[in-house]
């Protein structure tokens, strides 16, 4: 590596250890006058590109100040997690690999190190082991994935081929959410086609949790929607009860379970009990599992259903059914299942204990 290059970079860890080294002292958030000062960023488009070490030098100078220290101790904030040490330690290396981890052809050792994290998320979270798994940018795009595979395979159930003839005349799929379902799954929905009126409303309790008396009848044209930790309250849905009740009526059932679903790992496992009867999941590793962001996974327990609706396959990039690329939404994708959670190797998957 050239000395230019060299000195750069390791002026970049020189900035990010102070950073690091700052975050006890630091604003949550920041003062007004560091606001003020990004200002600066308003320029012209320059004519020609500024030194490396220069743009370095004013993002740390502008643009740390204006940080909010939500990886310090006294940020009591959104559900939002701090990278851990190990984890933090194992991007760098992985940015300097600079892998497009779509296949084992584009990143062999990205192929196989997510191939080992699917396995042992699916363990650690008590989850069918012949489970898919998609490791993607957020709940949200995993959320998208997840309902596609849901009604995809709902639809071939009645003989209708969504790749081929699309949406128009075909049968049409009821979702069923609760009442309080988050944001994103309805944003996920709508970005689907779900209208918005024609979503079911299942009644909730005063916890936020669906009534298993007041569901909607349900039948084999049905996508019932759970929670595993409701924003507000943090509550489960009942799932031993609801999920029997889906699966006799032939339904697909979908957990959404951004930061609950964790809690299958911990001394809390029977708030989740019986979510493992669900069809697919959603989960985040940077809230409970204080991953680097971009660090969601799309579970899906018929991975055929997950690797059809999400298959990218191509004549000058064929790859093996279970690769990242036709399991997430992403074709050119960063390696994710390198990060870490707490007291698991550097290179696992993101499932651990807290």
């Amino acid at each position: 590596m050239r000395i230019a290059e060299h000195a750069l970079l390791t002026d970049a860890d020189r900035r990010a250890i102070a950073y690091n080294d700052s975050l006890d002292q630091r604003r949550v958030y920041p003062h007004e006058s560091a606001i003020a000062a990004l200002d600066a960023f308003d320029q012209p488009l320059p004519g020609t590109g500024r030194e490396a070490g220069q743009v370095l030098h004013t993002l740390d100078e502008l643009g740390s100040p204006a940080t909010v220290t939500s990886n310090g101790p006294r940020y009591f904030g959104f559900v939002i997690g701090a990278t851990l040490p190990a984890a933090a330690a194992a991007e760098r290396l992985v940015l300097a690999w600079d892998q497009c981890a779509s296949s084992f052809d584009g990143s062999p050792i990205a192929d196989k190190l997510e191939k080992v994290a699917a396995r042992w998320v699916c363990e650690a979270l008590g989850l069918p082991r012949e489970s898919a798994v998609g490791f993607g940018t957020s709940a949200t795009a995993c959320t998208l994935a997840c309902l596609s595979a849901a009604r995809r395979a709902l639809l071939a159930r009645h003989g209708w081929d969504f790749d081929q003839d699309g949406l128009i005349g075909a049968p049409e799929i009821r979702v069923v959410i609760s009442e309080t379902a988050h944001i994103t799954v309805r944003k996920a929905l709508r970005v689907l086609g779900f209208g918005m009126r024609r979503l079911q409303l299942a009644a909730v309790d005063e916890y936020g949790r669906i009534d298993p008396a007041r569901l909607p009848d349900l039948d084999d044209r049905t996508l019932l929607i759970l929670q595993a930790g409701e924003v507000n309250t943090g509550e489960f849905d009942r799932f031993a009860e609801l999920i029997p009740k889906a699966r006799a009526a032939g339904a697909w059932v979908h957990v959404d379970g951004a930061f609950g679903l964790w809690a299958r790992t911990s001394s809390s496992a029977g708030l989740a009990e019986g979510v493992e009867l669900a069809d697919s999941w959603t989960t985040d590793g940077h809230k409970w599992l204080n991953t680097p962001y971009d660090s969601a996974m799309a579970i899906c327990r018929d991975s055929d259903a997950l690797a059809a609706a999400m298959n990218s396959d191509a004549a000058y990039a064929m790859a093996s059914r279970d690769s990242q690329k036709n399991l997430t939404l992403e074709f050119s994708r960063r390696a994710r299942a390198w990060r870490s959670g707490r007291h698991w190797p550097t290179w696992g998957a993101m499932a651990c204990a807290r």
